[in-house]
């Protein structure tokens, strides 16, 4: 099984965080990384997200045009950038980190927190969460660091981490916490140790629910939403 994993963003530090956590939550598959070949260093704000779906959907057409295409793909960007577009190109299951993160906490804890980075951020995990319909389960709360910061890794982060998941177990009740940043995957073991409850990794868990999609043979439904009607320009004209 082959899984694709577009990270939205253009940095090769970030990507090669990202394939590492995807490869150690899947070993039995064949993980593959991309990332635009143009666009944006990081995904922090709405136009930096409409630069990084472009830069997705340029990803998405490489692999459907290339000789053996993924069976599946996970887009890892939290706020899940570029995922409904990306559903209407791909041939195969596509799964935002976002969502996958989600729904692997609702089937772990009542009530939930995502750590996001940095602040300004929150408002697209909130987009994501009050979609799924599940608002009044879960807080939003972030660590004021940039993107940027876990290009190398994320291990440093930890007492920022730390702060604000103990903030979201005591005050908001939290039972379980997702790491809202596709390079935190280094933070998943010591957090879980200090805290005592369920750490999720959204690379991780959308990697197991993008192989368990494949396996079942299930793909987007071209009936409604994801219907593909008329033409739009390609990715690939539109990043000339």
């Amino acid at each position: 099984m082959r899984i694709l994993v577009i990270n939205p963003n253009t940095s090769d530090g970030i990507t090669a965080t990202i394939v590492a956590a995807a490869r150690s939550a899947a070993p039995h598959a064949e993980i593959l990384g991309a990332h635009p070949s143009r666009g944006v260093t990081s995904v922090e704000s709405h136009t930096e997200e409409a630069w990084a779906t472009i830069g997705v959907l340029e990803q998405i057409e490489l692999a459907e045009s290339g000789e053996s295409s993924p069976d599946a793909y996970v887009i890892a960007c939290f706020g899940d950038t570029g995922v409904a577009a990306a559903r209407e190109a791909a041939s195969v299951p596509v799964v935002g980190i976002t969502e996958a993160a989600v729904f692997t906490a609702v089937t772990l804890a009542h009530r939930f927190a995502i750590i996001t980075m940095p602040p300004r951020t929150i408002a697209q995990s909130d987009r994501v969460v009050e979609a799924l319909g599940i608002a009044h389960r879960c807080t939003v709360r972030a660590v004021d660091v940039a993107v940027a910061e876990v290009e190398e890794g994320s291990a440093h982060l930890i007492d920022a981490f730390i702060g604000e998941a103990q903030l979201a177990i005591l005050e908001d009740g939290a039972e379980a916490i997702i790491l809202g940043c596709a390079g935190l995957a280094d933070l998943v073991e010591p957090l879980s140790g200090r805290l005592g409850v369920p750490v999720i990794d959204g690379v991780a868990a959308a990697v197991a629910f993008a192989a368990g999609l494949a396996a079942q043979g299930l793909m987007t439904s071209r009936r409604g939403a994801y219907g593909v009607v008329g033409s739009a320009p390609s990715a690939a004209e539109l990043l000339r």
